[in-house]
């Protein structure tokens, strides 16, 4: 059913077929996370959910996503990858803080909030239970449904004669430079395992002794080289494929000769992903950056995966061989590195994708004959990835070819490999213009991205500031000086996301542009402090801003609608974030409930907070939403006693975000625009189709009411947006 129809059908208000498709889901298998009690409160009793655990809580959504049979089967896959993804940069991030902290011994464990040992054995524990789901998943519903649409996807055993010796001389012309075969010897230089690396371990006994011992070898899986899906050739309709895993499997015995292959199992190792400065405020903490990447591939264990089917024998021998401890190891299924189903070949079957829903532009923008005076003359909010992110690229390249502009300044985050907006503040400086760029190096996972960039900005003339010591900035903002003839004029834009050309396709946010001189100014305060670190800024009037008032300023928004409740009047906190973890903000919450003050959250991912919870939060609903597009735009609006604040946010509700981030909150103050954020967050709290409660059952039970309504958010606000742009045109005359 293609969207204009499904919209067409839920006017009708009647029990059609579409609501047996997308409210009588079929039945997800649940988890009984049941996570220890002392995981869930803290040290005085006030419940909160550790981090961690609700991160996985907040994964297994992800994985309800390709359970669900309502959601294209190609998609499906997609999301068995972005579960996966999801969990490996856990692992080697958050699992090897971990590991580190139990390491430091019994006198610091004193000083942390939870004991890690215990935080340890919980996180492996749920994650074997999603494993076996994932595992279950994959084998049991995707597999045969692919084989209903024509796609198999074969083992070793099931190759007919033809596919066979195609295996074979694949395996042949291709892999065998790359498999790397390697007997296992107890006590001898044991081979280093690559990160993130695939490898078979094989049960092996020699067929020329009768009463020979067991012995175990290694080869590799060369994913890093080769697909990982290899279509055979087929002599029917339908389209037949082949994991690389299973090639290596069908091949091993030729690498082995005189040997007995008793059967094989498949392995991967990740690595510790953090960079372990020693002391990033002395000397150069770039050089130092550089120096830590370097090391990064060769870092400690955060996690060995295995066959669950592996005896325990050789499990054993393999954490002998590898120094590895039981806290290293996780029981998986027959195949890792699961992120590969990103690649999962689709044979051209649009019918098992999602149906396009194509970006539609910002025509005020992106056709304006005279883009500053359209900013001029308003605010202006786009919204991706309804909406185009041209009108963004466009700010950049409007700027660098005006010769009215003296100026361009912008943070840097992450930023897309091919960015048109890197190659316009080149060119801007080529023009003759003030080019300034802060580039944070320490994000995870973007550090030589971001390097590599500043490099090659530098070379081409840019002022480039890099990272503060002890200090990320986080904030998305962009700032234009244009002289006019009524003088110098800023223009500035702001967006909880990162100025990355890729993930405005696929992740949800919003972007606002203004030349409002009481938030332009302040912009432009920002940047002065982050090229003259030393100096600081002038007080912010309007907009919130980490390490100077962003934490305090929220408490006393929120005091203000306590005392509002208090007098008997309306109060009332919407909040849509990412995460939600700091303490003392979630207290502040909490006391809001206790005075009446109605709250209300659409929290991605991390929630601390738990709602509905008598003395403490019985006034406070979350709900949470995992659909085709990632939800990350970070809303905070409060009644304010009627004339309704609201901010859009760089900053989750997170202790490092509050408190060790340069972070932007700002306001929108344009009431048209205020309007479509609130009509917007209406819209996802009414979602009952992709919602799911968040609470102390970690059930992620989907929203799905007696409405005759089907209301699926994203869907909905793809055609709210459509609707409006239907509008400029008469708007805009």
């Amino acid at each position: 059913m293609s969207w204009p129809d499904l919209i067409g059908s839920r006017q009708r208000r009647t029990n059609a077929p579409f609501l047996i498709l997308y409210q009588n889901l079929i039945s997800l298998k649940a988890i009984d996370f049941n996570p220890l009690e002392e995981l869930t409160k803290m040290e005085d009793g006030t419940p909160f959910i550790h981090r961690d655990i609700s991160w996985l809580s907040f994964n297994y959504r992800v994985l309800q996503e390709a359970m669900d049979t309502n959601v294209p089967l190609l998609e499906r896959i997609k999301f068995l990858a972005i579960y996966s993804s999801n969990l490996d940069e856990f692992f080697r991030v958050r699992m090897a803080n971990h590991r580190n902290l139990l390491r430091l011994g019994k006198k610091t464990k004193k000083e942390l909030d939870k004991d890690p040992k215990v935080v340890l054995k919980e996180i492996r524990r749920i994650v074997n239970l999603q494993q076996e789901v994932f595992s279950d998943v994959f084998e049991n519903r995707i597999v045969p449904e692919l084989a209903n649409h024509g796609i198999r996807l074969l083992r070793r055993l099931d190759l007919d004669d033809h596919q066979r010796e195609y295996v074979e001389a694949y395996f042949q012309d291709h892999m065998l430079p790359f498999v790397q075969p390697v007997l296992l010897v107890k006590d001898k230089v044991r081979p280093f395992l690559n990160n993130k690396a695939l490898y078979m371990t094989l049960w092996l006994k020699s067929i020329h002794e009768e009463q020979a011992e067991d012995q175990y070898a290694l080869v590799k899986i060369p994913s890093d080289h080769l697909p990982r899906f290899i279509v055979l050739p087929n002599n029917d309709s339908g389209h037949n494929m082949i994991m690389l895993d299973d090639i290596v499997r069908h091949s091993v015995s030729w690498m082995f000769p005189g040997y007995e292959i008793i059967d094989t199992y498949s392995i991967k190792l990740t690595r510790d992903a953090e960079l372990y400065i020693d002391d990033e405020f002395s000397g150069d903490l770039i050089q130092k950056i550089k120096n830590s990447l370097q090391r990064r591939h060769v870092g400690p264990a955060s996690r060995f995966v295995y066959d669950r089917g592996m005896p325990d024998e050789l499990l054993e021998f393999l954490k002998d061989v590898f120094s590895l401890e039981k806290m290293d190891t996780l029981r998986e299924g027959r195949y890792h590195n699961n992120f590969d189903f990103f690649k999962f070949p689709d044979f051209d079957m649009s019918h098992l994708k999602n149906p396009p829903m194509p970006p539609l532009p910002y025509l005020p923008l992106e056709q304006a004959d005279d883009y500053w005076g359209s900013i001029r003359e308003r605010d202006h909010l786009i919204h991706v990835p309804y909406q185009s992110y041209e009108s963004v690229v466009r700010f950049f390249e409007e700027a660098a070819h005006d010769p009215e502009v003296t100026h361009i300044k912008i943070t840097q985050y992450r930023v897309a490999r091919k960015s048109r907006i890197m190659k316009a503040l080149m060119e801007a400086v080529e023009l003759g213009k003030q080019v300034s760029v802060f580039i944070e190096v320490k994000a995870r996972f973007d550090e030589e991205a971001n390097l590599s960039w500043g490099e090659r900005l530098e070379k081409a003339g840019v002022n480039v500031q890099y990272s503060f010591p002890g200090v990320k900035v986080h904030a998305k903002i962009a700032l234009v000086r244009r002289l006019e003839p009524e003088g110098p004029r800023l223009y500035t834009y702001l967006s909880p996301g990162k100025f990355h050309e890729d993930t405005a396709k696929v992740y949800s946010d919003f972007g606002l542009f203004t030349q409002d001189e009481r938030v332009a100014n302040e912009v432009a305060r920002i940047f002065s402090f982050l090229e003259t670190v030393k100096v600081p800024p002038a007080p912010f009037d309007h907009l919130l801003v980490g390490q100077f008032n962003l934490r305090t300023k929220l408490e006393q928004l929120i005091d203000f609608e306590i005392e509002q409740a208090r007098q008997g009047q309306q109060a009332e906190i919407i909040l849509k974030m990412n995460s939600i973890q700091d303490a003392k903000m979630i207290k502040k919450l909490y006391k809001a409930s206790q005075a009446g003050v109605k709250g209300k959250m659409i929290i991605r991912g991390i929630c601390s907070i738990v709602p509905q919870i008598k003395g403490h939060s019985e006034h406070i609903e979350i709900i949470s939403i995992v659909d085709r597009f990632l939800e990350h735009a970070r809303i905070f609006t409060f009644y304010h006693g009627g004339d309704q604040l609201v901010y859009l946010s760089s900053a989750d509700w997170m202790v490092r975000n509050l408190s060790y981030r340069v972070e932007t909150a700002f306001p929108v103050y344009a009431t048209a625009l205020k309007n479509e954020i609130m009509d917007y967050i209406h819209i996802q709290l009414n979602d009952n189709v992709k919602s799911r409660s968040l609470d102390l059952s970690f059930a992620n039970t989907y929203n799905h009411n007696a409405s005759d309504l089907a209301i699926r958010s994203q869907v909905e606000t793809y055609y709210y947006v459509k609707r409006k742009a239907e509008q400029w045109p008469k708007t805009e005359s």
